[in-house]
């Protein structure tokens, strides 16, 4: 578009329009990639592993078994990712609908997507900006780009010199007052938000802390099943038994290995846990997340909007020589300043009357606090603040009409307006000033103290420049305020004020106040750092704000703690230069932008090695992006929280990115795996103990699931090495695996946490694993042998009630599966017919079987807790009682309704209680192990026997 059409200001024409949208394409983000529907599925399902199976009796049961575990499996991870999504996309509301464009001449809304390059078009305050647009004239005009650059003061932006840096504006931003005309000069992905979407989609995800866990997990496990398959294949060929039967082996001791139930078990896991979290507004997009943020060892934070409550807020005054503390709570409804004072009554109707933010019509019964205002953020937080205290301020604008007004501007420095008083006898007119504190005080000659103006001399200007130095140290926005009634005789009511020539005073004025500003911290923050300190988890601030107020910030909510001090805080305190502090003396640093720019890797790697309090001000995205790489390199797993588009490239990089779900750009949330629905920071505290307790969940879910893996191995090395007959087949330890095992696994996923679970520094990603020695170590040679060794009795029990000693059955395999033998002697010269064997055979697999389920339910029980008493946690928990129900259910109709699909025989009903002196035992056991490791902490037998 040429110069001619943006000075004649008629716009392109449609045709144009047209021709370039062809040529450019849509105004829109291009959005990232989505793995169609046809393929989601088989992904889901592609955690599954079929085991081939060559059981002479039930080929095809093992098969469908498998298979349909997998399928239902992956049909649940396929539903709650897909749920996930649908509620991600309802967040697109962010960028506006429509656009006021002048086209042939004419004003027209278009949507969005349909701007081009060269539209010219209007914007007002409250808009969203639609387009990267250059200003062709503007009108009191200021932007909040606080979703790019994360300062929350918006900014005056002028069309006088369309090449600086001032001019343009910026898709996605928001105009909060005045009106402006602009030419679009980028759409789509040319614009700076799509710059910044593009830097996010180019940094790769790596494999979450869990899909490592798991992945290590599945290696070990397969690694020893087909180890010790294949030894005890060769075994069995080498002692002449069938290359048929030593397959059979093979795979019996794949089977008994491998806890076919893992995927099921740690699907649902994550699930329920997602869904506890949704309830406590956090929006899981990625089930794994769940757990890397239970593993988040450096929180990096952008603080407007989630640290802080992202509006500014009154948080002090200096009247009267003294300095009151504002509510800055979310209400407001706890101002505790003297409000009898005279210079008080001043102040206030200042600060009502010099305001041009205004109150949206229709909102009569919203809470004040939730009011929506047109206007720039701090004349909106005095607008409420005035609102609050004093009751209805547009009424009492009424009553005093404005009648003159010089708006604010970066020259001045200050806003001025003339009005007219609603004291009927008194006529003057009243001139209210507000702006930069020394600009408003080289203004005024006098001052009001308790109500009474008195000369400003060096005393009172001292006074105030302590003030304003005091509260510009605390990082907040310091504005002056001051007045003056105009005499009636020289400014009688038919006065006619020119502000262009301004023929009224703007010196000699009466200074009444100071008031402070600044964007309060969430209510709930200091708290939720606190519990990440205690759980050894390291806050660091990452904000583009200014050094002053992000320091401010931090030192309010407890990322710097009180007693902390800088090199800088040091120096001031004793008076000597910033280089000659030692920085081993200091435990906090605030890096600006520019110090970062200047650091090697090195530096930034000793930088975050030698201070636990960090605060990184003034940063671009490109740093945020260095900030979370160096934290990476520290081994850490890193949790970054955001809601601006600036932030979208390092939540993408970290280990975890959280977005908020109110406040937070369509750009932060694609790029997120954790949504914060309720924007509440301390919500992160609580997704850390859920993280935490996934991660011991899942611990006590395998330890749980190894330990019956020796009691269904070792009746395949007793079957090989003693010969007796098989105590139990093939068939019937997926049934324990996939049928009993099950649901008691997944009820552990709802056992509660364990008293010290936030006081455990995070876990090391390489060092702490999910499955260590001493878990493998407890569950498969202490449990599992006691395991094991019970089912043995259990089917000793049962043979030899039916006539077969123990020691008859030694090296008694061979003669026992022969189909000819129909005469075989029992230890008491009874003659026993094939088709007999196989029925006490098959009896002999429930005994078996039941003897590893009774003790089972010991182990689940005992599995609840690592170091706590089961006492202390609790032991009537409901879906611990629910697991074992369902093994007791499963087991009776196992046995009872499906022996000829189970392999399994019914057996008398003492059978039953024979393997529960050594449930017992194992519960006792556990106990005792743990009140050692209680007892002491740190010791030989703490570090080898807790896992």
């Amino acid at each position: 578009m040429g110069r001619k059409e943006a000075d004649s200001g008629d716009g392109l024409s449609s045709t144009q329009a047209a021709e370039l949208l062809a040529r450019n394409g849509p105004n829109a983000l291009t959005p990232p990639k989505e793995t169609p529907e046809i393929v989601k599925f088989p992904q889901a399902d592609g955690g599954g592993v079929f085991h081939p199976s060559v059981d002479r009796s039930h080929p095809v049961y093992l098969g469908c078994v498998l298979a349909l575990v997998v399928i239902l499996t992956g049909i649940f991870a396929y539903y709650q990712e897909a749920k996930s999504t649908n509620i991600m996309a309802s967040f697109s509301k962010m960028i506006p609908q429509q656009a006021l464009v002048i086209r042939d001449s004419e004003k027209k809304t278009v949507p969005a997507e349909q701007l081009v390059v060269g539209d010219i078009v209007e914007i007002k305050g409250g808009d969203k900006i639609p387009a990267d647009i250059r200003l062709l004239s503007t009108q009191g005009c200021k932007v909040d780009n606080s979703s790019l650059t994360g300062n929350l003061t918006p900014s005056l932006r002028t069309h006088d010199n369309p090449l600086e840096a001032e001019n343009p504006w910026n898709k996605m931003s928001t105009s909060p007052v005045g009106t402006a005309t602009g030419m679009v000069i980028n759409t789509g992905d040319r614009t700076i938000i799509g710059q910044i979407a593009s830097l996010a989609s180019g940094v790769g995800h790596e494999k979450t802390p869990i899909a490592i866990e798991i992945e290590h997990f599945v290696h070990i496990v397969a690694g020893v099943a087909v180890s010790i398959g294949i030894l005890f294949f060769i075994i069995a060929v080498s002692m002449k038994y069938y290359v048929l039967d030593s397959i059979i082996f093979l795979i019996g001791i794949i089977v008994a290995n491998v806890p076919e139930g893992l995927l099921a078990t740690v699907t649902v896991t994550l699930s329920l846990t997602a869904k506890r979290m949704a309830k406590k507004n956090c929006l899981v997009k990625n089930l794994e997340a769940v757990e890397t943020l239970g593993s988040t060892s450096i929180i990096c934070s952008d603080k407007t909007g989630t640290l802080t409550q992202n509006r500014m807020t009154v948080a002090h005054l200096w009247f009267d020589n003294q300095i009151f503390v504002a509510d800055t709570s979310e209400d407001h409804s706890n101002q505790v300043f003297d409000q009898s004072s005279g210079t008080w009554a001043s102040l206030s109707k200042i600060i009502t009357l010099c305001n041009r933010a205004e109150f949206r019509p229709g909102q009569e019964s919203v809470p004040i606090m939730k009011k929506v205002v047109v206007g720039d953020a701090s004349e909106t937080a005095l607008l409420k603040f005035s609102e609050v205290i004093l009751g209805d301020v547009m009424e009492i604008r009424k009553r005093n009409r404005k009648v003159a007004e010089i708006p604010f501007n970066s020259t001045n420095k200050f806003q001025l307006s003339i009005h007219e008083t609603d004291d009927p006898s008194d006529k003057r007119f009243l001139m209210v000033m507000k702006g930069a504190p020394e600009r408003v005080l080289e203004k005024c000659s006098t001052i009001m103290v308790n109500g009474q103006e008195q000369p400003l001399d060096d005393s009172t200007a001292e006074a105030f420049h302590t003030a304003y130095m005091e509260l510009g140290g605390l990082g907040e926005r310091v504005l002056g305020f001051c007045h003056l009634y105009l005499p009636a005789d020289k400014f009688p009511e038919t006065y006619s004020f020119d502000v262009d020539t301004v023929n009224f005073p703007t010196s000699n004025l009466c200074f009444v106040g100071l008031l402070s500003m600044i964007d309060p911290p969430r209510s709930t923050v200091p708290d939720a750092v606190t519990k990440c300190r205690s759980a050894g988890i390291k806050v660091i601030m990452v904000t583009g704000d200014h050094p002053i107020t992000a320091k401010a910030i931090a030192k309010s909510v407890g990322i710097i703690s009180a007693n902390s001090e800088t090199v800088e805080d040091i120096a001031k305190r004793l008076n000597i230069p910033v280089e000659q502090v030692s920085k081993r003396d200091a435990k906090a640093a605030v890096v600006t932008g520019m110090e970062l720019k200047d650091m090697s890797p090195e530096q930034l790697d000793e930088l975050l090695t030698d201070y636990s309090e960090i605060v990184f001000a003034r940063t671009s995205p490109q740093q945020k992006l260095i900030i979370v790489e160096g934290c990476q390199r520290q081994d850490a797993v890193v949790a970054v929280t955001g809601d601006g588009v600036n932030d979208s490239p390092a939540l993408k990089k970290a280990d975890i990115g959280i977005a908020m779900g109110i406040a937070g750009s369509d750009a932060a949330k694609n790029a997120a795996d954790m949504v914060l629905l309720d924007d509440n920071f301390a919500s992160i505290v609580t997704g850390v103990e859920e993280g935490r307790l996934i991660f011991d969940n899942l611990k006590k879910t395998i330890a749980y699931t190894l330990t019956k893996n020796i009691a269904e191995l070792c009746p395949f090395l007793i079957y090989i090495i003693a010969g007796l007959p098989l105590p139990i087949g093939t068939i019937t330890i997926l049934f324990i695996d996939l049928g009993t095992d099950i649901i008691p696994s997944i009820a552990l996923a709802y056992e509660k946490a364990e008293s010290d679970i936030m006081n455990r520094k995070p876990r090391h990603k390489k060092k702490d694993r999910l499955v260590n020695a001493p878990l493998a170590i407890y569950s498969y040679l202490h449990i599992g042998l006691m395991q094991a060794l019970g089912a043995f009795v259990v089917y000793f029990t049962v043979y030899a009630q039916e006539g077969f000693r123990p020691s008859a059955l030694i090296n008694l395999r061979v003669e026992w599966e022969k189909d000819s033998v129909n005469d075989l002697e029992d230890s008491y010269g009874q003659e026993w017919t094939q088709y007999q064997r196989k029925y006490l055979e098959w009896t002999g697999y429930t005994a078996f079987f039941v003897g590893i389920m009774i003790q089972q339910i010991a182990d689940l029980i005992i599995r609840k807790t690592r170091r706590n008493s089961i006492f202390q946690q609790g032991l009537f928990r409901y879906f611990i009682w629910v697991g074992i129900a369902s093994q007791i259910i499963i087991a009776l109709i196992l046995s009872y309704g499906l022996g000829s699909v189970s392999a399994l025989n019914f057996t008398m009903p003492q059978y039953w209680f024979v393997a529960v002196p050594h449930a017992i035992l194992i519960w006792v056991y556990d106990e005792v192990r743990k009140l050692f490791i209680r007892l002491y902490p740190g010791s030989w037998w703490d570090k080898n026997m807790y896992y």
